[in-house]
């Protein structure tokens, strides 16, 4: 079965829709983050110098300087991780999951090996799945569009000497877990385990989508070999603003308040998506959106946007398929309202 790796779900966006296809939050901008990323417009004039920058998400990580490398958002990572790593002879791509690292490795010319998690084991990762010789694996924590958070000690298993492990943390800031004072099964502060490359997004939490800002966590020397394929000043100096400000205590502060509010209103919609008959929630959902199974998905998909609500379609998701969709978390309002039409849509099925 073939799938359209190219296929987002910004795609699915229209004027006057409700958007629950895009993991975006929806909510306005702070003025500790507006303002520095106003001010540095002022400053266009100069080519970008990511060095502050650098060392404010550094020190958020307890990282050396050499050990963080920004990029153009998350996805600019996968690009160039692929380019710079073209001798690795065994990629594996843990499905389902983001699809832009295999797009971004056949791009590149690799030849991709897919390990595909099932439903019926909650789309959890099994590290024996991976093949031994596998030397350069993608999986994400928490996984989009599963929502399943995988345990770090689990992950941990995968990274050996020779093997490149990739772990997309974008959705990491997302989770929660009481009595945990960070985010939960993150791998982003370990440097001890070889070969880990841990990829993060400031775009989800603080919808900054449209800005592009990211950056990759790993070995310095690993980090300078992407450093090399990257484009000249590839993060511009407004995504560099945002980069200082949201590595500050009251950024960090602020995504562990929303990241809990998040959970509530994730659990309000999971609660609501489990009463609706014929539709089941995929695994233990942990980030800000859920998949759900349901029969003629395509159909209801194409329905709910006649009344005003766009909803991800999980067709393009290797590991998934046609009874699959991706529906982002928003206010519990919202989610009364959109899980009353889903239901309508369901009971109209001829």
């Amino acid at each position: 079965m073939s799938f359209d790796l190219d296929h987002h779900g910004d795609a699915e966006v229209g004027a006057g829709l409700i958007d629950l296809a895009v993991n975006v939050r929806h909510q306005p901008m702070p003025d500790w983050l507006s303002a520095p990323i106003t001010e540095s417009m002022a400053t266009l004039a100069a080519y970008p110098n990511a060095d502050s920058a650098t060392e404010a998400v550094a020190d958020r990580h307890e990282r050396d300087r050499e050990e963080v490398l920004l990029t153009a958002g998350a996805a600019q990572a996968f690009v160039l991780l692929a380019q710079a790593l073209k001798e690795k002879k065994r990629p594996v791509v843990v499905h389902p999951q983001f699809t832009e690292p295999e797009a971004a490795l056949r791009n590149a010319g690799h030849e991709v090996e897919r390990v595909i998690l099932r439903e019926e084991d909650g789309f959890r990762l099994d590290p024996a799945t991976i093949p031994d010789d596998a030397d350069l694996v993608f999986v994400g924590n928490p996984t989009n569009p599963t929502s399943v958070l995988h345990p770090a000690s689990d992950l941990a298993k995968l990274a050996r000497p020779g093997r490149v492990l990739v772990v997309d943390e974008a959705f990491a800031d997302t989770t929660w877990r009481a009595g945990h004072d960070g985010e939960p099964e993150s791998l982003a502060e370990r440097r001890d385990l070889p070969g880990l490359v841990v990829l993060r997004s400031l775009t989800k939490t603080w919808a900054l989508a449209g800005l592009r800002i990211g950056y990759a966590l790993g070995p310095a020397d690993l980090l300078r070999r992407l450093a090399a394929a990257q484009p000249l000043w590839a993060v511009s100096t407004p995504a560099l603003a945002a980069a200082r400000a949201c590595a500050s205590p009251v950024a960090i502060a602020a995504e562990r308040e929303i990241a809990a509010r998040l959970t509530v209103e994730r659990n309000h919609l999971v609660d609501r998506l489990r009463r609706v008959p014929s539709v089941t929630v995929a695994g233990d959902p942990a980030s800000a959106f859920v998949a759900v199974r349901l029969a003629e998905a395509d159909r209801i998909r194409a329905d709910l946007r006649k009344r005003g609500y766009a909803v991800r379609r999980g067709d393009t998701f290797p590991g998934l398929g046609p009874d699959w969709l991706r529906i982002a978390v928003r206010d519990t309002a919202t989610t009364d309202r959109f899980v009353q039409n889903l239901r309508e849509v369901i009971e109209e099925r001829p």
